[in-house]
């Protein structure tokens, strides 16, 4: 129902509500006359009769007194009914058609942002699963020739060496469902040995911080110089270098942190996947340029290791 459907209802209701009945004179006034009255009376009977004025007054006024005050008390209730009843028809009526649809839209968002995230990760376990069980293909056992063949002076190619763009855009993994040059750059890096460990114990922690409802795409990271990448996959740590840790979400850190100390299985993942993203760094940035490095330094796979370094210290060691 829409905002203005509900408020023409609402005032079609109001309008075949009869008002409650009111009096031509109001019950202030009627106190205040039948006060007066009751003192006039009271002073015409006993006045002729009697020139004690200290026990006239009292007989007069106190229940003039008792008649008003009777009738501003009325008057107060009659204002706590109007208000109890126009508070009990706001919580009748419940939240506005404005903030029920807000809601709805912000509910609506956010479903459809998880659902976006959910078919993206089961493509990509798909993927990953495949290729991982991929057999080998079969070799012949070889016959036994009555001579030796001559041996071909040159072997056949092997595959081409996997490029830093392709390794770098692996190192993000897929953004959709439907990013095609994603998944292509991810099965090129699996087919490449190095490659391949590096990316499958970035998909293990990534998915195990996912069960915690720790994303990527959600942390901020500040930006570092390549120069301290290099310095770092030197060996080089503290001082300066340890603004790699540049995630500095609170709620991600302490989450990662219970984990680390309560799920002894998180915690070899966590340790595995920091040794290869060492090992790859080094070889890595012996070769990458400058555009390269930051390129690399801002995939979901170096956010995660900046979240994880920074809560297991590798960034602050000397």
């Amino acid at each position: 129902m829409s905002a203005a459907d509900e408020s023409r209802q609402t005032r079609t209701a109001e309008a075949a509500t009869p008002p409650p009945p009111r009096s031509w004179i109001p019950a202030e006034a009627l106190g205040l006359i039948a006060g007066l009255g009751w003192a006039a009376g009271a002073a015409a009977l006993m006045l002729p009769k009697t020139s004690d004025m200290t026990a006239t007054v009292p007989v007069v006024i106190l229940p003039a007194a008792l008649i008003l005050s009777v009738t501003l008390l009325g008057r107060g209730l009659r204002h706590q009914r109007a208000a109890l009843a126009a508070l009990t028809a706001a919580q009748a009526r419940g939240p506005s058609s404005t903030e029920k649809s807000a809601a709805a839209a912000r509910e609506a968002t956010l479903l459809r942002r998880l659902e976006e995230l959910a078919q993206a990760q089961r493509r990509l376990e798909a993927e990953l699963k495949a290729l991982v069980a991929a057999p080998e293909p079969a070799v012949a056992p070889p016959s036994r020739p009555e001579a030796q063949a001559p041996l071909p002076l040159d072997e056949a190619p092997g595959p081409a060496p996997l490029s830093r763009d392709d390794f770098i855009r692996a190192l993000n993994f897929p953004e959709t469902a439907e990013d095609a040059a994603g998944f292509a750059a991810l099965r090129r890096a699996m087919a490449d040995r190095p490659a391949g460990l590096m990316i499958r114990a970035a998909q293990d922690v990534l998915t195990l911080l996912s069960q915690n409802d720790v994303f990527m795409d959600d942390l901020h990271s500040d930006p570092a110089r390549p120069e301290l990448w290099r310095r770092f996959a030197a060996g080089e740590r503290a001082g300066q270098v340890a603004s790699l840790g540049g995630i500095r979400d609170r709620a991600a850190l302490a989450t990662v942190a219970e984990r680390m100390k309560q799920d002894p299985v998180f915690r070899d993942a966590v340790h595995h996947f920091l040794r290869r993203y060492d090992t790859m760094l080094e070889l890595f940035c012996a070769e990458a340029s400058d555009a390269e490095i930051r390129a690399m330094a801002d995939t979901r796979t170096s956010r995660a290791f900046m979240l994880l370094g920074r809560v297991a210290g590798v960034f602050d060691q000397p």
